[in-house]
């Protein structure tokens, strides 16, 4: 491999550097500096409230910072135009809360969406093709069975579940996943970190995950940013978390290893 793609290959494909965001003179990220690399898995972890999904917002250049940059494939969004932004928001994609499927249309449907996005803009794919491409994403998210149904017959976790397969249906350079966990039983939670886990190792997308949920976080990052009281409380590999001496990392992990055991 030449040096040039050699650092093509490591260079973060999603970087803050130094951003600041405040609403109503109340910080919500302060001086917040992080890396996601090509092919990686990283999550920012902390409680409610303390920044996490702002930062999916500054990555999709639906809010700007205060102070500091943020780049997403070597571009900085967010100086970009909103006509700018269209290209970010085709090679990234975020999976929501709540799912955001149309609840007038299926769940094939729903998943095709992108697909059709992208037959009208690029001429590329026929209607056999569209449906092709939706039962193997179906298939890979364990739901075929359900290609037929409409969201309001579906729980929150399949929901998620199918969020994730059109989301992958866009073929994004890169995946966001906003709290996969929450309002989900410990059972479906689980299944949705395997999910997430089992298509991060398939695809190999980078990938960056907000929750405040450290199962998830233990089970899926290369790398974790703990964010408390807006600001970088910890960063690097989910092996080194344990070792931190922040005080409030640490009561973090020893809060969630009480927890498991009152759950055991």
């Amino acid at each position: 491999m030449s040096e040039s793609n050699n650092t093509a290959a490591t260079a973060p494909y999603i970087e803050f550097v130094h951003v600041s965001k405040a609403f109503d003179d109340q910080p919500v990220l302060v001086d917040v500096s992080f890396e996601v690399r090509r092919g990686e898995m990283v999550v920012v972890l902390g409680r409610s409230g303390v920044g996490k999904s702002v930062t999916l917002k500054h990555i999709l250049g639906f809010l700007q910072p205060d102070e500091g940059q943020v780049f997403v494939a070597g571009k900085e969004v967010s100086r970009m135009t909103e006509r700018e932004l269209v290209d970010i928001r085709r090679r990234v994609t975020m999976v929501f809360q709540s799912g955001a499927l149309f609840d007038s249309l299926t769940v094939g449907e729903n998943v095709a969406y992108p697909l059709r996005e992208r037959a009208t803009r690029d001429l590329g794919l026929d209607e056999d093709a569209i449906q092709s491409r939706v039962d193997e994403l179906l298939a890979r998210v364990e739901l075929s069975e359900m290609k037929e149904s409409l969201p309001a017959d579906l729980s929150t976790g399949m929901k998620r579940a199918v969020a994730i397969a059109r989301a992958l249906a866009a073929e994004p350079e890169a995946i966001l996943y906003d709290e996969p966990t929450t309002m989900v039983d410990p059972l479906m939670a689980q299944t949705i970190g395997d999910l997430i886990l089992k298509l991060k190792r398939e695809t190999g997308l980078t990938s960056l995950v907000v929750t405040h949920d450290m199962r998830l976080a233990r089970k899926l990052a290369d790398r974790i940013v703990f964010l408390e009281d807006s600001r970088v409380a910890f960063y690097g590999p989910v092996s080194e978390l344990d070792s931190s001496q922040e005080p409030i990392v640490r009561d973090f992990v020893q809060l969630d290893e009480v927890s498991f055991l009152k759950r055991s």
